[in-house]
């Protein structure tokens, strides 16, 4: 599947991202269905079983869409894979990347290119997490076919690169597709991503409050009353830094401000508390300040949809 291709079928360019605990099915096929690529990690399946199932009910579900109407903007759907040898399921999640055929695949910590010999051979694409200029060269030697630039403010595992700066050193050597993250909430910032040379915008954090996510009640609402005020970037949960929503690790009984340091990758919990990453400790980006209700998917497309086409006549882009 080529760009073009991909993009012939998308009503705005967006992809949403994969968020750990929170995206599902009805997340991916509501943003398919609304114009947008829809994504999940792979380990929001809990068993291989369950992430079996789970693909074959998104492909089914989104061929009966199209089905019923060919002329749909049907976007397609992708899933994100943990390319680190600290993926227990690495072999069982890639032969089902296999059999159901994602035509995108994300790629995230590390090695990317037994993926992409899978993924190339029934015709998907691979892009590749990415949170600086090292890790982007070597993503593309490995055989990616794009780049997800992880830049300053994204919501959980982000870099810190100005998204400027990231996008100028990165299309200096890289015309292929390249999608851009970092606090990115309205349509207007999609059109600016689009300006700065990136083919997509990814969004994350904006999708959490809404009617389909997997976040809890008082995670949804937390979303809601923050401001990147209330986000701190550290690797204290994961033991890569990340963005965290400082609401959710006081309600944990810890001090932002005095928070130990993991010296390896480790999901596990700290060792001096029960809460856990993601699961207790909330991710959220430095955008978060844009996302001031609960919508349904399909609401939130709508709405980055208008603001990105007012604010294309208001620059008279066509």
């Amino acid at each position: 599947m080529q760009l073009t291709d991909i993009k012939k079928r998308m009503e705005l360019p967006v992809i949403m991202a994969p968020m750990f605990l929170i995206s599902n099915p009805n997340m991916v096929v509501g943003a398919c269905e609304a114009g947008i690529i829809g994504t999940f990690p792979a380990l929001n399946a809990r068993t291989t079983d369950i992430l079996d199932s789970w693909m074959a009910e998104i492909n089914a579900r989104l061929l009966e869409k199209r089905e019923a109407d060919p002329h749909a903007n049907i976007a397609p759907w992708g899933v994100n894979f943990i390319s680190h040898s600290s993926n227990k399921r690495f072999y069982e999640d890639l032969s089902l990347i296999e059999k159901h055929q994602p035509p995108l695949v994300i790629t995230s910590l590390g090695d990317p290119s037994p993926v992409v010999n899978v993924v190339h051979n029934y015709g998907g694409l691979v892009l590749s997490d990415v949170v600086d200029v090292t890790f982007a060269k070597k993503a593309l030697e490995k055989g990616s076919d794009g780049l997800i630039l992880v830049a300053s403010g994204a919501g959980g595992h982000a870099g810190t690169l100005n998204p400027f700066a990231f996008m100028e050193e990165v299309r200096s050597f890289f015309d292929g597709p390249v999608v851009l993250a970092g606090s990115i909430t309205k349509g207007e910032q999609v059109l600016a991503a689009e300006m700065l040379g990136a083919d997509f915008a990814y969004i994350g954090t904006h999708f959490i409050a809404t009617k389909e996510s997997g976040a809890s009640a008082a995670y949804q609402e937390s979303i809601i009353q923050s401001a990147a005020a209330d986000i701190i970037y550290t690797p204290a949960f994961s033991g890569i830094p990340a963005n965290y929503l400082i609401p959710s690790i006081v309600k944990a009984g810890l001090d932002p401000k005095n928070l130990p340091e993991k010296t390896g990758l480790d999901f596990e919990k700290l060792s001096d508390s029960s809460a856990k990453a993601w699961k207790d400790i909330w991710g959220a980006g430095q955008g978060v300040g844009g996302t001031t209700k609960t919508q349904t998917v399909q609401e939130a497309v709508t709405e980055l949809k208008t603001a990105y086409n007012q604010a294309k006549k208001v620059h008279q882009l066509t």
